[in-house]
């Protein structure tokens, strides 16, 4: 029994699709091949995709201040990362 195949067709930044297709060709995959490969994990839940936090520099330098201060003994005291995040956010 044949399987179906469908096309899909989407528009991508031009830069990153000739990194991506580049960075195929060198490890000796056809890009088609890595699109599907990567659908395929997608459906199968073995592909997450996550969003990455991207931390403003002025909240990157009161993290680090309350790190140095921590590390003296002298900052508050956290159970859980998210406790963290939280008292940063509140400064």
């Amino acid at each position: 029994m044949a399987t179906q195949t469908t096309q899909i067709v989407f528009n991508i930044n031009t830069a990153v699709k000739t990194k991506a297709m580049r960075r195929a060709k060198r490890e000796g995959m056809p890009f088609a091949s890595v699109l599907k490969m990567a659908t395929k994990a997608f459906a199968d839940g073995t592909f997450s995709i996550g969003l990455v936090e991207e931390i403003r520099p002025e909240k990157l330098r009161l993290w680090e201040r309350e790190s140095r201060l921590i590390d003296q003994g002298k900052g508050a005291r956290f159970n859980t990362m998210e406790d963290f995040r939280a008292h940063i956010e509140s400064l």
